[in-house]
C-alpha cells in the first residue's frame, strides 16, 4: 500500500507537536519550581551564532501546520519573527496541535503532486508537495524540535527520550 502525502506528514507532525508541548510544560513547571522567570527561556540559545529557543518552537509549528497551510498556497517562506513570551509558545504549540487534528486526510491527500516553492528573499527553490515535505518540512521541523528540547536540558529540564518521542503509533 503506498503512503499517501497525509500519512507522511500529519501523524508525524502531531507526535512530536504533542511531545514539544509535553516539554514546553515541563520546562514551565521547572521554572516555577526553581523560582526562575520562564521568559528567561525564550531568548536562550545553544550557541551565539543560533536563533533562540523562541524562534526553535515557533519553527515548529512554521513546518508543521504552516508547511500543509504553504501547500495549499503553493509557496512557503520563512516564519516572521514574533515576541511571543513563553505562555503564547505554549498557546502557539496548541494550536497548532489543533489545527493538525482538523485536517483530514482527504485535504491533504488532494495536495499530492502540486508544485511548491519555497521562497526566501529573491531565492525560490521548486518542489513538489512531497519532495518539499520529505526534503525539508520534515528535516526543518525536527531540527528546531530538537534544538528547543536540547536548549530546555541545557537549562536544567529534566527531560528525557520519551518526552521528545511523544505517543508511540504502535501497531494494533
Amino acid at each position: 500500500m503506498p503512503t499517501s502525502l497525509y500519512d507522511m506528514s500529519v501523524p508525524s507532525y502531531l507526535q512530536t507537536v504533542t511531545a514539544v508541548a509535553g516539554y514546553l510544560d515541563k520546562g514551565f513547571e521547572f521554572c516555577t519550581d526553581k523560582g526562575i522567570d520562564v521568559n528567561e527561556i525564550v531568548e536562550s540559545r545553544l550557541f551565539a551564532d543560533m536563533l533562540p529557543f523562541r524562534f526553535q518552537i515557533l519553527s515548529v509549528a512554521h513546518h508543521s501546520l504552516g508547511a500543509i497551510e504553504g501547500l495549499k498556497k503553493g509557496i512557503f517562506a520563512p516564519p516572521k519573527q514574533s515576541e511571543l513570551d513563553y505562555l503564547g509558545l505554549q498557546k502557539l504549540i496548541a494550536d497548532t496541535a489543533i489545527g493538525l487534528q482538523h485536517l483530514t486526510s482527504t485535504e491533504v491527500n488532494a495536495l499530492e503532486g502540486r508544485d511548491m516553492v519555497f521562497q526566501m528573499r529573491d531565492r525560490q527553490i521548486p518542489f513538489t508537495a512531497e519532495g518539499f515535505i520529505l526534503s525539508f518540512s520534515l528535516p526543518n521541523f525536527y531540527f528546531h524540535a530538537t534544538t528547543g528540547y536540547d536548549i530546555l536540558r541545557t537549562k536544567g529540564v529534566a527531560l528525557g527520550k520519551r518526552d521528545f518521542l511523544g505517543q508511540l503509533r504502535l501497531k494494533r
